[in-house]
């Protein structure tokens, strides 16, 4: 089966199956019907369309072969179709689209998702794991507003068993919860970093990834060893309509992944 080059028309894709992680998020398993996309890899996104509803850009969560996996929070109309959608439903998709993570041959590793910001990390996760003999330490945090919230949960065993040290936190539990209670970034005190051999790769809320970011450079490591996704309102996917404009960047082709060293003073400007 051979790709198809990028197109700004949908290419079919079939719901094969249909999992839900929370309240108001679904994981969907798509296989093409005809050629797929070309290859993605972690933290690229595609655009997803619903027929008759409309497109949104979804990252990436997993997926083999030409199976591509998608994690979708639903916040809107699309994604409200997209959510709901049963196994055999068909869906439009373009793509793969803009950067992903840029993993390091070696060294230690610190991966941050808050949130639905867990779902463009997994994809790296698995990366790691694969080529675990290649890093030192390795930590993966994960946060939620409430345990109910918490993506992945069925994973997380998995992760450390192949040596992956897995902290996670909730802002808000009930009597049943016995893990950790607050923010995300007080997980970051706990962590010995070696600044000299450690990336960092933060995925989740905007003000989340910047207080880690500053945190993380407090702690000696450089801006261009912090890598963040970006999210804004893409629409085309190739640079050219301007709805994702982030300062100088078009977030769908120069994002969403990008260092901190060019995200720093874009998110120091309030309402940018």
């Amino acid at each position: 089966m051979t790709t198809t080059p990028y197109t700004m028309t949908p290419l079919r894709y079939r719901v094969v199956a249909r999992r839900p992680d929370t309240a108001d998020v679904v994981t969907l398993d798509l296989d093409p019907l005809g050629s797929p996309v070309q290859s993605w890899a972690p933290g690229q996104f595609t655009m997803v369309y619903a027929f008759g509803v409309g497109e949104v850009p979804l990252s990436v969560s997993g997926g083999e072969g030409h199976r591509i996996v998608h994690t979708v929070r639903s916040v809107g109309a699309v994604t409200a179709a997209i959510c709901v959608a049963p196994v055999g439903t068909v869906l439009g998709v373009r793509g793969p689209f803009g950067h992903g993570w840029s993993l390091p041959d070696r060294g230690d590793l610190v991966l941050v998702g808050g949130g639905i910001g867990l779902a463009p990390l997994r994809p790296l996760v698995r990366t790691v794991m694969a080529r675990r003999h290649r890093f030192g330490e390795v930590d993966l945090l994960v946060g939620a507003r409430t345990p109910d919230d918490l993506l992945f949960t069925d994973e997380y065993d998995r992760w450390r068993e192949s040596g992956i040290s897995v902290h996670v936190i909730v802002d808000r539990a009930g009597r049943h919860w016995s893990g950790q209670v607050g923010v995300v970034t007080s997980l970051l005190d706990r962590l010995r970093l070696d600044p000299e051999i450690t990336t960092s790769f933060l995925c989740g809320p905007e003000i989340m990834m910047r207080v880690i970011a500053r945190n993380l450079t407090d702690r000696g490591l450089t801006a261009g060893q912090v890598q963040v996704s970006l999210e804004r309102n893409m629409r085309c996917g190739y640079g050219v309509c301007g709805h994702c404009q982030y300062g100088p960047l078009m977030v769908c082709r120069d994002g969403p992944v990008t260092d901190y060293a060019t995200a720093e003073p874009l998110m120091a400007v309030r309402e940018l």
